[in-house]
């Protein structure tokens, strides 16, 4: 089997040593070709060049950030169902592990090595539905509005050397709440083609769940939300803080989707739309993509096969 190994030596779990006794490892089973990310989109580049040469599996060693650019990488050359689509393999190496862990990967990179090479010795696969915003894709989440505000916010603070804790992400979307609360609604919602809903202050967008940014604590916004349905929404009518608090209680609790009558919420969704009076940015897997006017969502089934 020839694969290609996306590593991104700036992840947070990731070690020069530990990457070579990974790749070793993955070496003894497969035809393997090693490429270390050096810039932005080198990742989704080293992908692509992958799909083009042939590979049956691309797998991606990094964070969240690093799965997404491979994913996107792969889908510039071959579409969901294509025969040239590789199979995708995940070995977490970042903070968060988003994707990974909703998969239910092992979050220790050697762990997860050995996990990838027994799903490879037993054909064990997996097809999962993944998300676009407009023609970006994602795979567990997206949004508009204070989770946006959050994730720029983040990167600003890694970029200053800031690591990435949950500590830190749970004190940066307090002081984000804390601004938007006093700002004025600028979102519009429609699901299908419903009637757009008005006057909004943040619209979440989920492919799965649980999700989490927030350690070993799981985050559930969309319950009925999996890799095997549409998208799940969740928008924010109000920013009051009671309101906002049970919301937040609620999905830190796991036991059932949030509710009130602050919120619209749906799910299953296969596409929705999201429009601002003025650009707002758009964050997608934990990135963030800059600002948007008019934002199509979409949700495409069994749109990618991954190791499992």
């Amino acid at each position: 089997m020839r694969a290609v190994l996306v590593v991104n030596p700036q992840a947070t779990s990731t070690t020069a040593s530990g990457r070579d006794v990974l790749a070793a490892a993955l070496a003894s089973v497969l035809k393997l070709e090693v490429v270390e990310t050096k810039h932005f989109g080198h990742a989704s580049e080293a992908a692509r060049d992958a799909v083009r040469d042939g590979a049956d599996l691309v797998i991606a060693h990094g964070g969240d950030g690093t799965v997404n650019e491979v994913v996107n990488g792969m889908f510039e050359v071959a579409g969901p169902g294509d025969p040239a689509m590789p199979t995708l393999g995940v070995v977490p190496g970042g903070s968060a592990n988003v994707f990974a862990r909703a998969l239910g990967l092992p979050k220790d990179p050697v762990d997860a090595t050995h996990h990838l090479m027994g799903a490879l010795a037993t054909r064990s696969t997996r097809e999962v539905g993944l998300g676009k915003a407009d023609e970006r894709w994602f795979t567990f989440n997206a949004g508009i509005g204070w989770d946006a505000e959050v994730v720029a916010e983040m990167e600003r603070q890694r970029s200053r050397g800031r690591e990435a804790t949950p500590a830190l992400y749970a004190r940066i979307a307090l002081s984000c709440y804390f601004r938007m609360a006093r700002g004025e609604p600028k979102l519009s919602l429609q699901i299908g083609d419903d009637h757009p809903s008005e006057l909004l202050h943040s619209v979440f967008v989920s492919n799965t769940d649980p999700w989490t940014y927030l350690g070993s604590t799981p985050v559930r916004m969309s319950p009925e939300t999996s890799f095997d349905t549409g998208l799940g929404v969740l928008a924010l009518t109000k920013m009051s803080t009671y309101p906002v608090l049970r919301h937040v209680a609620e999905m830190l609790r796991g036991r059932g989707k949030p509710h009130g009558s602050n919120s619209i919420q749906a799910a299953d969704v296969p596409h929705l739309r999201v429009a601002c009076t003025e650009p707002l940015r758009l964050q997608v897997d934990g990135d963030c993509l800059g600002e948007r006017s008019v934002v199509e969502f979409s949700s495409v089934p069994n749109a990618l096969r991954v190791a499992v």
